[in-house]
C-alpha cells in the first residue's frame, strides 16, 4: 500500500506530513516508557523483520498480491508507540533507498501504514484481551483479529485522503469499494503472519512480547519427561526456574535477524510479482494517471535490486540483505537513543526526589 508521488495533491500531502510528524513526535515520547534495556535492540529487529516480510508479496486474487503492513505485529511485540516508530523507519528506508513509496507522500504512507494500523490493531487487541481468558492462546487470537482489521482500516484512511486531495477524477464510491474489498483479503494474510510470529515468540519468550505483559503463566512440572501444568496447590518446594526477566534476549535477536536475512535475501525471490492491492486498484480505476517519477529512482538499490548486478536472483537478494542490515542499524540506533533519554529522565526524576526528601 505504498502510495507514490502524484496520487495525492500537495496541500493534503503536506497536511498528512504534518500529522505524521506529530504522531512520530508523540511516539518518541511514548516509546521512552516502553523501551526497557532489552527492548531497544529488539525494536530494531522488529523493524528489520517487517522490512523483510514486506518483500514477500503473496497472491490474494487473480492478478493481485498483498504484503504485510506490520503495524499490528510491531505494536503487539514492542508496544504501540514503538510500533509506530518501527513501521515509520521501514517506510523511510524504503522510500530513500529503494524508491518504494513517494518521498512527498511519506507523510501519507506513515499515516496509512504506521499510525492507522497500529491504532486500529492495538485497540482491537486490547479490547479482546479484556474479554478472553488470560492465556497465551488469547494473545494470539487477539493479535489475529487486530491485524485482520488494521489493513482495511488503512484502506479507509487512504480513501479519506484521496477524497480530500486525489489528483484524478474517480468516483469516491468506486475507490472505497475496491480498496476495502481487496484489503480485507490482504488483511487475512496479515493476520496469519502476525498471529504466527507472535505465537512463535510467545512459545519461547513470552516476557519479550509487550502485549502479553502480565500474562499469568502456570507453573510447569516435569512428569514422565514432559512438562505439564502444576495443580493449583503445587508444593512450594518445587524447583524454581531462573526468572525470564534475567535471561538474555540475544538468542532471540540472533534467530530473528537470521530469519529476516533469509526471508529478504532468499525467499523474496519467490514472492508474487503481481501488483499489490493499491497498485491494482490504481491501475483499474485510473488513480495512477498523474503518478510522478520517484525522486530516488536513480538509487543503486531502486526497485529492490542492486545496480549493475545482472543476475536477478543475486541482485534482489543482495538488495534485501542490504535493506535488512540498514534497517536494523538505523532502527536500533534510534531506539537506543530513545532508551538513553528514558534512562536520563529516570535519573533526573530520582535525583529530584532525593533532593526534595532532604
Amino acid at each position: 500500500m505504498h502510495v507514490p508521488d502524484g496520487f495525492i495533491d500537495a496541500p493534503v500531502s503536506i497536511a498528512a506530513g504534518v500529522a505524521a510528524a506529530g504522531a512520530v513526535a508523540v511516539s518518541l515520547r511514548g516509546a521512552r516508557r516502553e523501551l526497557e534495556e532489552r527492548a531497544a535492540p529488539l525494536a530494531g529487529l522488529v523493524a528489520a523483520f517487517i522490512f523483510a516480510v514486506q518483500m514477500l508479496n503473496f497472491p490474494v486474487a487473480a492478478g493481485t498480491s498483498g504484503h504485510l503492513l506490520g503495524g499490528a505485529l510491531a505494536a503487539i511485540l514492542v508496544g504501540p508507540y514503538t510500533g509506530v516508530l518501527c513501521v515509520s523507519v521501514v517506510l523511510l528506508m524504503q522510500g530513500v533507498l529503494f524508491a518504494d513509496g513517494g518521498l512527498t507522500a511519506l507523510g501519507v504512507n506513515v499515516m496509512n501504514m504506521a499510525v492507522v494500523t497500529v491504532v486500529v490493531a492495538y485497540a482491537v487487541f486490547r479490547a479482546l484481551l479484556k474479554l478472553l481468558p488470560d492465556t497465551r492462546r488469547s494473545v494470539t487470537v487477539a493479535a489475529f483479529a487486530g491485524a485482520l482489521l488494521s489493513v482495511p482500516g488503512a484502506a479507509v484512511m487512504f480513501t479519506l485522503l484521496y477524497a480530500l486531495g486525489g489528483t484524478t477524477d474517480v468516483p469516491l464510491g468506486k475507490v472505497f469499494t475496491a480498496m476495502v474489498g481487496v484489503h480485507v483479503l490482504i488483511g487475512i494474510g496479515e493476520a496469519v503472519i502476525t498471529a504466527a510470529t507472535v505465537g512463535a515468540v510467545l512459545a519461547v519468550r513470552p516476557d519479550l512480547v509487550h502485549g502479553a505483559r502480565g500474562l499469568a503463566a502456570p507453573l510447569k512440572l516435569r512428569v514422565g519427561g514432559e512438562l505439564v501444568d502444576a495443580p493449583a496447590a503445587a508444593p512450594a518446594a518445587a524447583p524454581v526456574a531462573v526468572p525470564a526477566a534475567g535471561r538474555s534476549a540475544k538468542p532471540v535477536w540472533i534467530t530473528g535477524l537470521v530469519t529476516a536475512l533469509l526471508l529478504a535475501g532468499v525467499v523474496s525471490f519467490y514472492a508474487s510479482t503481481s501488483p499489490d492491492g493499491l497498485e491494482k486498484v490504481a491501475a483499474d480505476k485510473g488513480i495512477d494517471q498523474n503518478v510522478k517519477e520517484h525522486a530516488s529512482a536513480g538509487s543503486p538499490l531502486a526497485d529492490y535490486s542492486v545496480k549493475d548486478v545482472g543476475d536477478a536472483r543475486l541482485s534482489g537478494g543482495l538488495a534485501g540483505v542490504i535493506g535488512v542490515g540498514a534497517t536494523v542499524v538505523v532502527g536500533t540506533g534510534i531506539f537506543w537513543t530513545v532508551r538513553r533519554r528514558r534512562a536520563e529522565d529516570l535519573t533526573a526524576s530520582s535525583t529530584a526526589s532525593a533532593t526534595s526528601a532532604v
